[in-house]
């Protein structure tokens, strides 16, 4: 800790990285969430009997990265706020819960959805999508909206308070 509480950057720095690493991950997850999974599922390789294992491999490493940004984030809002800046008293739960649905989207969700859709009989044609992915899609989803919402409070905060005076030092 006493190397990042006498550091050489300042907080307007710290803000930069925030506001630079939020900006990159919910642009990054909108296009994953708007853009490539519609157009894996319009095109028909959903119901692939591999896709299970490409989707949780794609995945594994997207989820891995969320987690970074966030905990990058996390660390930014806590070394502005220690070195004084006046950041709204909800940003750091709000980076927190980031950080808790990353980690459940990782180690939960993830896992739970590429085990339900990967298929153990190879000699079986087509087999439905069990009724559980529909909940576990939902969870997905509400957990993504929450993200967005949290991630662009976040931003939209860090992006007011540029004009501190007391930040830039």
């Amino acid at each position: 800790m006493t190397a990042i509480t006498h550091s050489e950057l300042s907080a307007a720095t710290w803000r930069t990285v925030s506001l630079a690493t939020l900006a990159t991950w919910l642009g990054g997850s909108f296009v994953l969430d708007a853009v490539l999974m519609p157009t894996l599922s319009s095109a028909g390789m959903m119901t692939q009997p591999g896709f299970a294992s490409a989707g949780y491999s794609l995945f594994w490493v997207f989820n891995h990265l969320e987690m970074l940004c966030a905990a990058l984030i996390l660390t930014s809002l806590l070394v502005m706020q220690n070195a004084g800046s006046r950041l709204a008293r909800w940003v750091i739960p709000a980076a927190l819960g980031l950080l808790a649905i990353t980690m459940i989207d990782t180690y939960s969700l993830t896992p739970l959805m590429s085990a339900l859709g990967l298929q153990l009989d190879f000699f079986a044609s087509a087999t439905p999508m069990p009724a559980e992915m529909n909940q576990l899609h939902a969870g997905y989803w509400l957990l993504e909206v929450l993200k967005f919402a949290l991630g662009s409070a976040v931003l939209i905060s860090s992006y007011r308070s540029i004009g501190n005076k007391s930040d830039l030092a």
